[in-house]
């Protein structure tokens, strides 16, 4: 008979251990309970609690009266005639019949109860308002929710003031704006009077002549500070040799308008005609020279680059980034002092083309 091994029986047994603390089958939370609203009663006004009884009442009952208010019950009773309490009494007033209460008051106070003039017009007025200025009062007049104490009839408008308010409105709505105002535009549109040519036109084409590499906004900056230079610069003085155009104003007068004073030198060395050479033309392979007459823009954009020319053979006196700008506008008060160069290219163009002139008809009636 095999031994008995009581141990190993017991290791199939699961010994279990025993909490510490016992343990709650079943956990309920148990809904809070408010000590009245959850009640069935709660939109009457008896169920709730009440306050508890204190002696004289919560501390905003049975107050006692204001000293206007025991003023005035004092009055009726004895017949006189007392304050009114829909003006309320005049700090002066208190303090003059009070002595203790002055002697501790502020010397402006004290100032004020004793000058005449300042106690008159202290004073309330004789007549009555129509609000009240204490608060007290006004709180059981006007409670929450209760609506407020009726108005004056003269503060209500009459039906005449209302006739009148509902014209003026009418008006205000039905009067044009200041754009409705405007009338239509004369057809066609003037050249200057459009974005893309407001400028003067010497201006824009002196502009782009002074564009190198695209670059707009420093041309238009250069041409600003010519115009500045020109404008604060004195008063040229005209050379009686070099006559500028005819009708030019007086040279006081160039100063208060730099456009004028840049299309006054620009015109003034303008060229009327160019020399065209037509190679062979004379024979032998000797070139022609044939005056071509030019436009206005292309007479402003010959003397332009002649200014140019001129600029850029000359050094700068100083340094800065309006060195340049300095400099033709430098050039331009020459040219109209007769002073500059430029008067000697335009001289020699024109007795060129005098000397050519015989060769104006060439390729109209064939070659000669």
């Amino acid at each position: 008979m095999p031994p008995l091994h009581p141990f190993s029986a017991l290791r199939a047994l699961r010994f279990r251990s025993r909490p510490s603390f016992p343990i709650r089958q079943h956990l309920q939370c148990q809904p809070l309970q408010r000590s009245f609203a959850d009640q069935s009663g709660t939109n009457n006004p008896s169920t709730l609690p009440k306050a508890a009884s204190q002696t004289g009442g919560a501390p905003n009952e049975n107050q006692e009266d204001h000293v206007s208010e025991e003023a005035a019950k004092m009055a009726k009773a004895t017949g006189g005639s007392g304050p009114d309490l829909d003006v309320g009494t005049p700090v002066q007033e208190i303090l003059a019949e009070e002595k203790d209460t002055l002697k501790t008051a502020p010397q402006v106070m004290k100032d004020t109860v004793k000058d005449p003039q300042t106690r008159d017009n202290a004073k309330p007025s004789t007549g009555t308002r129509s609000f009240s200025t204490m608060a007290r009062r006004m709180q059981g007049e006007m409670g929450m929710g209760s609506e407020a104490a009726a108005l004056d009839g003269a503060m209500i408008p009459s039906a005449e003031q209302r006739a009148v308010f509902a014209e003026e409105q009418f008006n205000t709505a039905s009067t044009p704006t200041l754009l409705q105002n405007l009338p239509l535009p004369t057809l066609p549109i003037p050249a200057r009077s459009q974005q893309e040519h407001r400028y003067d036109p010497v201006v824009e084409q002196v502009t782009n002549l002074l564009m190198v590499d695209g670059k707009k906004a420093a041309a238009q900056r250069n041409m600003a500070h010519i115009l500045s230079v020109l404008r604060t610069a004195p008063a040229p003085t005209y050379n009686p040799v070099r006559n500028l155009l005819p009708g030019a104003p007086p040279s006081s007068h160039l100063p208060l308008n730099p456009v004028l004073y840049l299309t006054l030198a620009i015109d003034s060395i303008a060229p009327l005609l160019r020399i065209r050479s037509q190679r062979g033309a004379a024979g032998g392979g000797v070139a022609l020279q044939i005056p071509v007459p030019l436009g206005l823009r292309q007479r402003r954009r010959q003397a332009m680059m002649w200014i140019l020319d001129a600029v850029e053979k000359k050094k700068s006196r100083s340094s800065g980034r309006n060195t340049f700008a300095q400099r033709v506008a430098e050039e331009l008060m020459g040219v109209v002092e007769g002073k500059s160069g430029v008067w000697v290219k335009r001289d020699a163009v024109h007795k060129l083309a005098t000397t050519a002139r015989s060769n104006l008809n060439f390729g109209s009636k064939g070659r000669r």
